[in-house]
């Protein structure tokens, strides 16, 4: 059974491998580049025979209209091709769509929805038969259920991610997290993600002289300013986020170690956490996690959230702010005389 599903997933991945060869001949045919097979094996490392089988799949199967011209030493089409025409998808793709469409689900009832269910319609409009009741025979089997994602208005997000394409400087007013009054805002917007449920826009603040992370549902009036900035590099939001749990960036930098009861290791396993995180077992079922954090409020949260399972070794810091945490809890929830 094992060797069947390797040779099932070979013959999907070179099916997959294929179709990308394909679009990619058409494109460089389209645009009159005259490609020919060894610059195409080349740039795909694969043998020449390859992409010549590949050419031939596409006049036989698809009927496209590809000639040779000798003089340029490449292939063209001897007609105009507007599209290229649809490939069979594979099983794996038929899921890729489904959890697709399932994850359309979690905006139900928010401003993003009727846009998504118009795109993804119009992506699987023109699927076969047979792909659409393999995501159809899934529906009963898998289901997803998001906890509380986050809401933003589309106008804002509209607006927000055409600045970014245009570089243009925007100005809003936000709030901060848990402060009542909204202060104003001058920002290149470098970048906009959707981390730890919630909406957000990554950008330079330009009196702060820093770049910040700003909740799109603590956003408001945003207003293009007409004024362009530049850009030095490409935003990575994986490195900005590197020492971050969610979305806060700390200036500090702790080695955070946790350690979870056999309840709480069995939430934690399993599960990618952080990039740095390392895990291990302790005797009787339990589990130590490490993690290399700069917020230590993130990682106060998010021991929270696990109860009892969890006890912080360390930094100190972090074990005092749980302290004081459970102090006040414990206040709070006191019974009450009389």
């Amino acid at each position: 059974m094992k060797n069947q599903n390797m040779k099932k997933s070979k013959r999907l991945g070179a099916s997959r491998a294929a179709a990308e060869r394909m679009d990619r001949i058409h494109q460089l045919i389209k645009a009159k580049k005259f490609p020919n097979c060894p610059r195409v094996a080349r740039e795909f490392e694969v043998a020449k025979r390859t992409i010549k089988r590949d050419i031939e799949f596409m006049k036989d199967r698809f009927q496209l209209p590809i000639g040779f011209d000798t003089g340029k030493n490449g292939y063209y089409y001897t007609q105009p091709v507007d599209h290229f025409p649809e490939l069979p998808l594979s099983e794996a793709d038929a899921f890729a769509l489904f959890v697709a469409s399932k994850a359309i689900e979690q905006y139900r009832g928010k401003p993003f929805q009727r846009l998504l269910e118009t795109a993804f319609r119009r992506l699987t409009g023109r699927l076969d038969e047979g792909v659409k009741y393999s995501m159809g025979s899934l529906d009963g089997v898998v289901s997803f259920h998001p906890f509380a994602p986050g809401d933003a208005d589309l106008e804002t997000f509209e607006l927000l991610t055409g600045a970014i394409r245009e570089r243009q400087a925007v100005k809003f007013l936000y709030r901060n997290r848990g402060q009542l009054n909204a202060q104003k805002r001058h920002v290149h917007p470098l970048h906009v993600a959707y981390v730890d449920n919630h909406w957000c826009m990554f950008g330079f603040d330009v009196v702060r002289k820093d770049t910040r992370t700003f909740v799109l549902s603590r956003l408001s009036t945003p207003t293009l300013t007409g004024e362009k900035f530049p850009v030095t590099k490409k935003f990575d939001l994986e490195e900005y986020l590197r020492g971050s749990l969610g979305v806060y960036k700390g200036q500090d930098d702790h080695e955070v170690v946790v350690e979870f009861d056999i309840a709480g290791a069995d939430d934690i396993r399993g599960r990618d956490w952080h990039s740095s995180q390392k895990l291990e077992p302790l005797p009787e079922g339990r589990l130590r996690v490490t993690l290399r954090l700069n917020s230590l409020e993130e990682a106060e949260k998010w021991v929270l959230g696990f109860g009892t399972h969890a006890s912080v070794v360390g930094p100190k810091e972090l074990r005092e702010r749980l302290a004081a945490t459970g102090g006040e809890i414990a206040r709070r929830y006191a019974p009450v005389e009389g």
